[in-house]
């Protein structure tokens, strides 16, 4: 028994020292790292942006110098947002690893266009439901709003480029991996996504304290639903593009909702119009 103690012994500490002795980690500033969705460092952004991966910005310390500037241009290339910024605010993104003074953040899906949007009802059958998010910055709110939007069976969301969360891993977490199911245009124009929507015969709902009661407004066919951003709602040039304007009854002290919690009531209000026309 006192050998085989012994033995049981000498195999934990072969066993601590083989584990010392293996292969290191892949370093985050090296690799990226998935959990954050953020590729640090020249040489790795530089692969990831000349291999296609899904890039939604680029920041860069322009100070930097050296490849910094090689590396600008093939993101402007690629269409890829860039945002200059300090060191210290790279430094902070990835949490002190080495940056060399760029770091890009990956989108947890490829965008798709508005088109493919429109043509995914079609081969559905359905008349297009599809949510139009204008400038919502806060990833949390756009991810809750994806999750909304793929429960009530919408077949898209569109976003603009700029002044807006994008699809990255606090989105894709939020929404609870609804972002890997739902189609997401990115545009660099939202009101001309609006004009497509119209050409195509979407009748477009906006949503404002100064508008109708949404439960009066018939959103039983084709619906392109706007939800403003988080402390302006909708500017002035979507509104005027909307041809109905939605609002929700405040019964309380408090006279607005979250973003994301607006726009489910709206959604469901939709799927309920739908299911009740279905029955007609």
């Amino acid at each position: 028994m006192k050998n085989m103690g012994k033995q049981y012994k000498n195999t934990k500490a072969n066993r601590r020292r083989e584990e010392k002795n293996a292969e290191p980690k892949k370093r985050r500033e090296d690799f990226g790292d998935e959990e954050s969705g953020l590729i640090v460092g020249r040489n790795p952004v530089t692969e990831a942006i000349k291999s296609g991966t899904v890039i939604d910005k680029l920041f860069v310390n322009p100070e930097a110098g050296g490849s910094i500037v090689n590396i600008i241009r093939l993101a402007r290339e690629k269409n890829i947002v860039v945002k200059e910024t300090t060191e210290q605010k790279l430094s902070a993104m990835c949490k002190g690893a080495s940056h060399q003074g760029v770091i890009a953040s990956c989108a947890c899906a490829e965008y798709v266009s508005v088109e493919d949007i429109l043509k995914i009802a079609v081969e559905k059958g359905e008349p297009p439901f599809v949510i139009i998010c204008d400038e919502i910055e806060d990833p949390h709110n756009l991810g809750a709003i994806i999750r909304s939007a793929e429960a009530a069976g919408a077949h898209g969301v569109i976003i603009p480029k700029r002044r807006s969360a994008s699809l990255n891993a606090t989105v894709y977490k939020t929404s609870a991996g609804a972002a890997s199911w739902l189609p997401v245009a990115r545009v660099a124009n939202i009101a001309s996504a609006i004009d497509l929507l119209k050409e195509n015969g979407v009748w477009i709902y906006g949503t404002d304290g100064s508008g109708e009661d949404y439960t009066r407004v018939d959103m039983s066919g084709a619906v392109g639903l706007v939800i403003g951003s988080e402390g302006f709602g909708m500017g002035k040039l979507i509104m005027k593009k909307c041809d109905y304007l939605l609002s929700l009854p405040m019964k309380g002290r408090i006279t607005s909702l979250n973003a994301s919690v607006a726009g489910g009531i709206f959604m469901y209000e939709i799927v309920r119009q739908r299911a009740i026309k279905g029955k007609q």
